[in-house]
């Protein structure tokens, strides 16, 4: 006698309806009495969202390659608010799944791995050949062994810090290095090594940042704290300064947070001493 009682979509552990050949996800959840059931299907809006962070990475890497740099850039500025918003949308409906954190860790690497590498080269690199193709690649690398890292530590790691550079901040700051460069070309002069070994170990240095053990606040438990006034007023002038030069304002801001990750590593360690 068929189980009636069996929720629609659930599969048992033994259950072989699911033939290998069709084209569907299945996944293992634990219910609230703890038992283990099978899921067909994926959430759609959280996931539809990813795929847009897909499609604007993989545009960027098009542009790029076109030499329409500031169109490669913008795209992976909407990738990375794709990237803020399926994460948000998923808790915010109650739709988060394995299949979810494997595509959204696949969206990153494409988006914030490969598109500003790819970019970097296109732009400054290409002039040094095969040291310009290897610098480009270890930030690739440093970028898949980041998320590769993350997604054993789910669940792991403190949620107040993020170790080592998030993949898309560390892609905010290429991007934006890129973008005040084309805005004062005068002053970038990619025909000059100086320029060129500055894009070397800038990339580099981020690279390996992401995989370093430096702790970042991770703001995401912000929104549920108050805090206290004054910080409003601060945000707005911060707001407005970056707004007189939006390109450069962003890059100070992603540099002064990628060093701020040293201050918060020693304090936290300080504290763990005392």
């Amino acid at each position: 006698m068929t189980n009636t009682n069996k929720p629609e979509g659930d599969f048992s552990t033994n259950d072989n309806s699911f033939d290998g050949i069709t084209f569907e996800v299945v996944e293992e959840e634990h219910t609230n009495e703890g038992n283990k059931v099978k899921r067909r299907g994926i959430y759609l809006w959280p996931n539809l969202i990813t795929t847009l962070a897909l499609l604007s990475g993989f545009y960027s890497i098009i542009a790029s390659m076109n030499g329409d740099f500031r169109q490669a850039i913008f795209a992976i500025f909407f990738a990375a608010l794709f990237d803020g918003l399926d994460g948000r949308v998923a808790r915010a409906i109650g739709a988060q799944s394995p299949f979810g954190e494997q595509f959204d860790s696949l969206s990153d690497l494409l988006a914030f791995g490969i598109a500003p590498a790819i970019l970097m080269y296109s732009w400054s690199l290409h002039d040094l050949g095969r040291i310009g193709l290897a610098c480009c690649f270890v930030y690739t690398a440093c970028a898949a062994f980041r998320l590769a890292r993350f997604n054993v530590q789910i669940g792991i790691v403190d949620k107040r810090y993020f170790i080592g550079v998030a993949s898309p901040l560390a892609a905010i700051i290429i991007i934006s290095s890129v973008l005040v460069g084309l805005d004062y070309s005068e002053v970038f002069d990619l025909k000059e090594k100086g320029i060129q070994i500055y894009n070397v170990i800038l990339i580099v240095t981020v690279g390996l940042l992401m995989i370093s053990n430096i702790k970042y606040y991770s703001f995401k438990t912000i929104d549920r704290k108050r805090v206290p006034f004054a910080v409003l007023p601060l945000s707005v002038f911060i707001i407005a300064v970056i707004t007189y030069d939006i390109p450069v304002g962003i890059l100070i801001l992603s540099i002064i947070y990628a060093l701020s990750g040293f201050f918060t590593t020693f304090f936290a360690r300080k504290s763990a001493n005392t």
